[in-house]
């Protein structure tokens, strides 16, 4: 799943668009981790302007080497357009038909379905984007005192697998494991 695709992909999910991440976030990406719920579930390093930038070049690596595709999750409301969350797929490091989703939404986006629409998004996108390269799973592992991302996940199509036991220090306590099938033709 190391093919980058050849343009730059934009997904629409209601009034949401998912783009890649670009240099200009950092800053507001700066702000949104100023949030504690955000900085305890996402384990991005990001936390200052600097961090954010080097935390965004990072995801734009990503789709240039084609391991990483990280979508900032844009909002456009009364006051403007800017990033309620992130959503990215992590393509493992050789050919397989697995790869594992992740997501963060922003405080001022929580409780209103940014996440699932969004996630639903990506999902359907990697299936298609992927199909040709034997893509028919995707793994979503959150810690089970999550019970927000669990709620988002069921609500995305990935259903509980199992429960994963604790890795720290990335998975401090006992984690659980969502799949999604791929959609079957015919």
């Amino acid at each position: 799943m190391h093919r980058t695709p050849a343009t730059p992909v934009r997904l629409k999910a209601g009034a949401l668009v998912l783009r890649p991440w670009a240099p200009e976030d950092a800053a507001v990406l700066a702000e949104l981790y100023r949030d504690e719920a955000l900085r305890r579930w996402a384990a991005a390093p990001v936390h200052d302007e600097p961090s954010a930038a080097r935390w965004v070049a990072e995801q734009q690596r990503g789709w240039e080497t084609g391991e990483r595709f990280a979508f900032a999750v844009q909002e456009t409301r009364a006051s403007g357009a800017r990033p309620a969350g992130n959503v990215v797929l992590k393509c493992p490091a050789t050919p397989s038909s697995s790869a594992e989703v992740g997501y963060w939404t922003a405080a001022h986006a929580r409780g209103r379905g940014v996440a699932p629409r969004a996630l639903t998004a990506l999902a359907d996108w990697a299936f298609d984007a992927f199909a040709h390269q034997g893509l028919n799973r995707l793994e979503l592992r959150h810690q089970v005192d999550n019970t927000a991302s669990c709620r988002v996940a069921e609500k995305s199509g990935f259903a509980l697998s199992g429960v994963l036991p604790a890795a720290p220090p990335a998975f401090p306590l006992d984690g659980h494991q969502h799949i999604r099938r791929a959609p079957t033709a015919g």
